[in-house]
């Protein structure tokens, strides 16, 4: 029986699955790791070294050279790259438009889900993702699916990069990038997204920020022991 616990929140891009994720862990106390952070630094690295995600031999090599640690800062969780802060660069378009591609990747997936349940063997943590409460922690204490309309996710997302400096893509450019990296993550053989039959379903379309939070709160005060 696992002593620690875990929250694991799955479901579609840009559903606010991260905000929601830092917040409840700053509420209960827990460690937030962004486990979409880490696929997103992989395929950094490949975008950066010319890696052929399709060439396994070349795949294997390059996770033997790559680091991935989080560290906190003003109460935000950032990743680094062999050392490199990059929580700002994943988020770009370029990383966005081969995530998926990278992420289907079965040596890939492999890799970061042994990373993954590292962090979770001994310390509460909360952790989003596609498959965490389907395969990277099947045991996880309470488990979340988000969902929302996909026009308001593009909303959201195309915001967000637009507060980051980015005036170059468009809200067309971030809704066809979305619906592209749905298909990839319902339908790749390896882990795809799925709601696991015990996770509790939160469709944030209408909800703020807070009211997702408190409905999430609730959900765990009722699961915890």
């Amino acid at each position: 029986m696992r002593k620690n616990l875990v929250i694991a929140i799955d479901g579609y891009s840009s559903c606010g699955k991260s905000t929601l994720a830092k917040a409840l862990a700053k509420k209960l106390g827990f460690i937030y790791i962004d486990s979409g952070a880490m696929y997103r630094a992989v395929t950094l690295y490949f975008i950066r070294n010319n890696v052929d995600v399709n060439n396994q031999e070349a795949v294997a090599n390059a996770l033997e050279h790559i680091e991935l640690n989080f560290h906190s800062r003003d109460y935000q969780s950032h990743i680094t790259l062999n050392g490199e802060e990059v929580s700002e660069e994943i988020r770009q378009m370029p990383v966005s438009e081969y995530v998926s591609e990278v992420s289907a990747n079965k040596l890939v997936r492999k890799d970061m889900v042994k990373q993954q349940q590292r962090m979770g063997k001994s310390k509460n943590i909360v952790m989003d993702g596609r498959d965490i409460g389907t395969t990277v922690f099947e045991d996880a204490a309470v488990k979340f699916f988000m969902t929302a309309d996909p026009k308001i996710r593009a909303e959201r997302r195309f915001k967000e990069l637009q507060s980051k400096g980015d005036t170059t893509t468009t809200l067309e450019e971030v809704f066809e990038n979305l619906a592209h990296r749905d298909y990839a993550d319902t339908t790749r053989a390896e882990s795809p997204l799925t709601r696991a039959e015990d996770a509790i379903i939160l469709d944030n379309t209408e909800l703020t920020e807070t009211e997702q939070l408190d409905f999430a709160l609730d959900m765990v005060h009722q699961h915890l022991p």
